[in-house]
Formats: C-alpha cells, sequence, structure tokens
C-alpha cells in the first residue's frame, strides 16, 4: 500500500555501488515492502522522477528523526 510522505531534512540513498545520494526535501511516495524493505519515490525539481530502496530500519531512523515525515491518515 502506498502512503505518502514528506522528506525534510538529510535522507540518502546509495546509488548502486556508487556514491551516497541525497533525495529532495519535499513529498515522497512510500511502499513498505513484506521483506522488510521501503521503496520511496519522488519528483525532483527538474522533473525528473526518483526511486530507491532502503532498509525498514534505515526507514525507522529517518522517521524517528524527523527526516521523513509520513502523512498523518
Amino acid at each position: 500500500m502506498t502512503q505518502q510522505a514528506t522528506i525534510r531534512g538529510e535522507v540518502c540513498f546509495r546509488a548502486g555501488d556508487g556514491v551516497m545520494m541525497p533525495i529532495p526535501n519535499g513529498p515522497v511516495e512510500i511502499d513498505l515492502g513484506d521483506d522488510d524493505s521501503v521503496t520511496l519515490g519522488w519528483t525532483a525539481s527538474n522533473g525528473a522522477a526518483g526511486s530507491t530502496a532502503i532498509t525498514r530500519d534505515e526507514y525507522d531512523r529517518y522517521v524517528k528523526q524527523g527526516k521523513i515525515r509520513p502523512a498523518a491518515h
């Protein structure tokens, strides 16, 4: 089930074996997977779509820090 959230702060992901990349501040779509992964999808300011998967532990840490703010239901 897709949920809405907002990025507020430094939330990063690793693109393949490359460097850590930031997710831009603003709205994201969140999909909580059955395999302890969380997929985040967003649209950058230039209109490019972005997405990545992070672990559930990373997601929970970002939420606790207030960097990912799930929308109230």
